[in-house]
């Protein structure tokens, strides 16, 4: 490998830079900042190093080139973890502070490696430096083999703040100045950041969003307490509860100053009373009245986080939070409601995707797709208000993100047994399968998980086949993430339930995708990859398949080495490959399958010993008949 010096300077630029960014991160406090100090302080004593390098201007070895590119990798990922670490919602990050400290450990021994392979002591740089380089690598081994303390003084106060109803309020204001969650300003991004946290999480977010939820209200209340009234004692504060309350700045309203009944953002991501925001942008205004920035869009997005907040906060004072006017609303048996669908709002939503532009429909498709997420009512009250077939018509919308969320709103829309029908009475299923072929990988994945849904009814799994999805999910398999595959393997599990598209995923080639998740024990899809073999072991085609993949040695040291329920779809799978084909029944005894097969009949499930013992009868069989034709 040869490069110019000028890519040689490049290379040792972007090295600067990524220390120079890192370096910013030095000032972070809180728990974060005490567990990333010493190694953003480290990585930044590595600038010396790099700026000489660009001084002396001299040519570089392959070896050196090698060694600086590794070290700038190790680099790019330790930042790509600090915005992480730095970013978002700290409670969040606090909740997986186990996760975020293993990451830096693993960091840390990246860097080290690359250093390892960087021959430091061959470049043309001052005594010092090098020393100083020298002096670092070692830093880093010891660093490696040091496992940091988890900080038994916060995980003491997260507990109590999360259990305790009133917690101490010393307590909450050290897990405040620990978070650094203690300001007006810090607690407002906070609950934004909950917000976008619960916007884009991929499962079911309720049970942390919840916990999030109500730690920042005690967060909240804290701060009111002392802003409201500072000079007053800690027993004062606590009788300040009963007295007219002081309505915290962050729950008024920017443009009515009134406390916010309804809060949605905007495009900027300042917060407003529904009304009022809403009032200003039907009088052609095109800015943020808060900070005068243009609006990318006109969409409002409700703050669910802050909406809580207030609702919790109005509680905890004896107000009455007043109520949404058109709230569409389910009864439950008890007479609880549950439904925070507002009709009128979702009939807005549902002209401008009829009729909006294409930022207005990407904007109400996205409030669809999230209110159709938060709870049964609200897919029933969206499905009423007639917006499937407005959402199946989006999914050939030219914009990418239009069409994620459109898919998306229909996969949770699906969730009701009801809404299944409407959705295939729409003619979404051709249109799904495209955005399965063509889409986002977002957009491919969130359209297997749905055509997954609409397969649970019988007839739906005929129409999906016939559609071309199979080939599709076939090709997601292959592609997609971790997740996506995973949505694919489920969605055709359930298709293969239907005889005549066992047929088309054989000849759609899924085999040999399979095979080669079978053979990747890592990859987290073997459980998946055996329940889609066995069932197309059960057809004709699919047998003679699995059998020319070369699967037989695959499936034997599974029945010697797997998970009960593995054990078992392979031996069955196996047993179906070999009933009637002495051939097949001979590579399965070569491998070794009968010692692995005698262990499954007596440690098995029940379904594995019958199949393990069906198996080894038919090998004896063979045995026997091999040896009576021997002279």
């Amino acid at each position: 490998m040869e490069l110019s010096n000028c890519s040689h300077e490049k290379l040792i630029s972007r090295l600067v830079d990524s220390v120079k960014e890192i370096s910013g991160f030095s000032s972070a406090k809180g728990f974060f900042g005490k567990i990333q100090g010493d190694l953003v302080r480290r990585i930044t004593l590595l600038c010396p190093f790099f700026e000489e390098l660009i001084d002396l201007n001299v040519e570089l070895t392959e070896e050196q080139i090698s060694g600086l590119e590794v070290l700038r990798i190790a680099l790019d990922s330790s930042l790509e973890l600090f915005r992480s670490v730095n970013g978002g919602s700290k409670l969040f990050q606090i909740f997986h502070r186990d996760s975020v400290v293993q990451k830096l450990h693993v960091v840390t021994a990246e860097i080290e490696a690359a250093l390892s392979q960087t021959p430091y002591d061959t470049f043309e740089v001052s005594e010092e430096v090098r020393e100083q380089v020298q002096l670092l690598h070692f830093q880093f081994k010891r660093a490696k083999e040091r496992r940091d303390d988890s900080d038994q003084q916060l995980s003491h106060d997260l507990a109590i703040v999360e259990n305790v109803m009133d917690p101490d309020p010393k307590v909450l204001k050290r897990l405040s100045q620990e978070l650094q969650l203690s300001t007006i300003d810090e607690l407002k991004k906070e609950s934004h950041a909950i917000h976008e946290y619960f916007l884009s999480y991929d499962g079911d977010p309720d049970d942390c969003f919840e916990r999030m939820s109500s730690i920042l209200k005690k967060l909240v209340d804290c701060a009111t307490m002392e802003r409201s009234e500072p000079g007053t004692s800690s027993g004062n504060k606590i009788i300040s509860r009963h007295r007219s309350p002081v309505i915290p700045e962050y729950f008024r309203c920017p443009i009515s100053l009134e406390l916010m009944k309804d809060p949605v953002i905007v495009s900027t991501g300042q917060t407003y009373e529904r009304s009022s925001i809403q009032k200003w942008l039907d009088a052609g205004h095109k800015t943020c009245p808060k900070s005068q920035e243009t609006l990318l869009h006109s969409g409002l997005t409700p703050n669910y986080v802050l909406k809580s907040l207030i609702g919790l906060w109005c509680e905890s004072n004896g107000i009455e939070l007043p109520q949404n006017q058109g709230r569409y609303r389910t009864t439950k048996p008890g007479g609880s409601s549950s439904s925070d669908c507002d009709r009128a709002f979702v009939l807005s939503l549902l002209e401008k995707l009829a009729n909006g532009s294409m930022e207005q429909q990407r904007a109400a498709a996205g409030e669809l797709r999230l209110l159709a997420k938060r709870n049964a009512d609200n897919r029933v009250c969206i499905a009423e208000a007639g917006a499937i077939p407005l959402l199946v018509e989006l999914l050939s919308s030219p914009d990418p993100r239009t069409q994620e969320h459109s898919v998306t709103a229909l996969l949770n829309l699906s969730i009701n047994e009801c809404n299944k029908g409407a959705i295939v009475d729409a003619g979404a299923i051709t249109d799904i399968v495209e955005v399965l072929k063509n889409g986002s990988m977002e957009a491919r994945e969130n359209a297997a998980a749905t055509l997954f849904s609409l397969s649970v009814v019988d007839e739906n799994k005929v129409a999906i086949g016939a559609a071309g999805a199979i080939q599709a999910l076939i090709s997601l398999l292959e592609e997609g993430t971790r997740r996506g595959k995973k949505d694919a393997a489920t969605a055709i599990f359930n298709l293969c339930i239907y005889q005549g598209n066992k047929s088309r995923a054989v000849k759609g080639g899924i085999v040999d995708p399979l095979t080669r998740l079978l053979k990747d024990a890592g990859g987290g899809m073997v459980d998946e990859a055996l329940a889609i073999l066995a069932i197309l072991s059960t057809n004709q085609e699919g047998k003679t398949a699995i059998a020319e993949a070369d699967s037989i040695p695959v499936l034997v040291e599974i029945i010697r080495t797997g998970s009960p329920r593995n054990r078992e779809n392979a031996a069955a799978i196996l047993w179906y490959l070999c009933i009637g084909n002495v051939e097949r029944l001979n590579v399965a005894r070569e491998v070794g399958a009968d010692i692995a097969l005698k262990e499954l009949t007596e440690n098995g499930t029940d379904r594995a010993k019958r199949k393990a013992g069906s198996l080894l009868e038919l090998i004896q069989q063979n045995e026997g008949a091999v040896l009576s034709t021997v002279p």
